[in-house]
């Protein structure tokens, strides 16, 4: 794909398929092909199509959900009503939180390689219509908080914040990442408080998941930022990959050996059994391992490989462990 901008600030945009199926606008077919072409651009713009951006918004909610219940017994009665619930939170969530990225960004995405062919770059959807349905969507969203317990609304305010401040961040700070790990995991937060656990961030063990979780965003999203760095070096985009480029692997080793101790951390505070130090920290300490060392920077389809299908292995380790917890609370303190 070639993108040549014009002296009105247009681009001329070549489509490449192998680059543009990455989140560029061009879904990679499959289901989204049987819909109306009006509802296309829409899923596009929401990252639908492949559903990873979706899961990685409910993962973390689902962490929150099975830690609190194991720490609190809940009845599987709970846990399946609030997961359900927090579920469908996370699709509105997920589909305003890419909608007003993309609104914010769409001056730099024509500009970009892979994502000058996004919706709003390639005129499929105008800004007005791109604001509307990211306010309709998190209205949406709000209304799940509704089916909740009143502070987990509380809960969500540094959600909120770290979303909306989040497209900004790639031109204020290399550390862009820091702010999506926060707005994402945060739904541990928000998962634990809508099991009932009250201050979730002042337990150890929950912050200690945090914390894990948040590297392990700032992992993968660096991979992914590679998919563009040569572009984001021209443009003016900032990430860890634009900062750290040929010291980038040794940063995702120190993360790796970090969200390691973080989720040990985690195992030890609550007290948790050998299911969640075999599942969660090796299952975690093998999947994130093998993304670290094995991922080539330097091709753009490697990076997308390992984010949108390498991802679900660490996502079911955490999410593994948790449930044979919640489950199996006999098994006792592996310590």
């Amino acid at each position: 794909m070639e993108v040549a901008q014009k002296p009105n600030g247009t681009t001329n945009c070549k489509p490449k398929s192998s680059l543009s199926t990455q989140y560029g606008g061009i879904h990679a077919g499959g289901w989204v092909d049987y819909l109306p072409s009006s509802f296309v651009p829409y899923i596009q713009l929401c990252r639908l199509s492949p559903p990873a951006a979706f899961f990685i918004i409910f993962f973390p909610h689902f962490f929150g959900v099975f830690h609190a219940a194991s720490v609190r017994q809940s009845s599987i009665e709970d846990v399946l009503r609030v997961s359900l619930i927090l579920l469908g939170g996370s699709f509105f969530c997920n589909n305003a939180s890419h909608a007003w990225n993309d609104l914010i960004d769409a001056p730099v995405d024509k500009l970009v390689t892979r994502t000058c062919t996004r919706p709003i770059p390639r005129g499929a959807i105008t800004p007005r219509a791109a604001f509307i349905f990211t306010c309709i969507q998190a209205v949406a969203a709000a209304f799940f908080l509704l089916l909740l317990p009143s502070g987990t609304s509380l809960a969500t305010v540094p959600t909120i914040v770290g979303t909306t401040y989040y497209p900004y961040a790639k031109r204020h700070t290399h550390f862009p990442q820091v702010v999506l790990g926060l707005c994402l995991t945060w739904g541990i937060m928000i998962g634990s408080s809508a099991m009932g656990l009250s201050e979730p961030w002042m337990d150890k063990s929950t912050l200690s998941l945090l914390m894990a979780s948040i590297l392990w965003v700032i992992i993968f999203d660096t991979v992914y930022a590679h998919q563009d760095l040569e572009d984001d070096l021209k443009v003016g985009v900032k990430s860890t990959a634009v900062l750290l480029q040929n010291y980038a692997r040794l940063f995702l080793i120190v993360l790796y050996l970090g969200m390691s101790a973080c989720l040990f951390a985690c195992g030890y505070y609550a007290n948790m059994s050998l299911a969640f130090y075999s599942v969660t920290v090796g299952g975690c300490f093998l999947s994130v391992g093998a993304m670290v060392f094995l991922v080539d920077l330097k091709d753009p389809a490697s990076c997308w490989s390992w984010f949108s299908q390498g991802f679900w292995m660490t996502g079911a380790a955490i999410s593994g462990g948790l449930l044979a917890e919640y489950v199996f609370p006999l098994n006792g303190s592996f310590w």
